[in-house]
């Protein structure tokens, strides 16, 4: 399966790959993950990036999608499929995504799109914390590691992402309103977008992408 998942900020999508990738098997690609690794790196794109996400704008397209593109033509993403998270999230990445995948003979199969009314996103956003060293995500309420403060895949401290300031995150949900919304009505042309409830426990939230990706053929 090849899927995308598109959401507000704080809307859980990367909680949701997560699951849908350990379940069907598929390698789950996650701009942000790949982004901070970069940073961590001090790569000379991890420097530029930096600058972007500490002032709660996205990333140039440019970069962003050369990163991307190196990822779904590793050979286990084009035979086994992909999550794509965080990506795309301009009209001109999905674009620029179709024409590789179309070089490839390849398409997708379910464009997935989470909704989140905007006062539960901020709540959601200021209890995320982050391990800068896996990309694992947790929150202290719906989904909090077993020991405070530490990530249970690798033991690395866990952060507050820079960008889940107040300021920060209402930039951010300005800028998806912005900038995502038009690749949603791209995407609905295609019949292959499905909205899923993104309010409720994250059982529930699974259960019903799970139901859509049962219904494939």
């Amino acid at each position: 399966m090849r899927l995308i998942f598109i959401a507000p900020p704080g809307a859980g999508k990367g909680t949701q790959a997560a699951f849908v990738s350990e379940k069907y098997g598929i390698p789950s690609i996650s701009s942000g993950n790949i982004v901070r690794a970069a940073i961590e790196e001090g790569t000379e794109i991890g420097k530029i990036a930096e600058k972007y996400i500490h002032e709660g704008n996205f990333i140039p397209d440019d970069i962003v999608i050369k990163m991307i593109e190196k990822e779904v033509t590793k050979p286990e993403c084009v035979e086994k499929g992909f999550i794509l998270d965080g990506f795309p999230r301009t009209l001109f990445q999905a674009l620029c995504l179709d024409n590789k995948l179309k070089e490839l003979k390849l398409c997708l199969d379910r464009i997935l799109i989470l909704y989140v009314p905007k006062t539960d996103l901020i709540k959601r956003l200021a209890s995320r914390r982050s391990c800068y060293h896996c990309g694992a995500t947790f929150h202290m309420k719906f989904r909090p590691p077993k020991v405070e403060g530490i990530c249970d895949k690798c033991g690395s401290e866990l952060h507050r992402r820079e960008d889940d300031t107040p300021s920060s995150i209402k930039t951010r949900i300005r800028l998806y309103t912005h900038e995502t919304i038009p690749i949603i009505d791209y995407y609905s042309r295609t019949g292959k977008v499905r909205r899923i409830n993104g309010k409720g426990e994250v059982s529930e939230i699974f259960d019903s992408i799970t139901e859509v990706l049962e219904n494939i053929k």
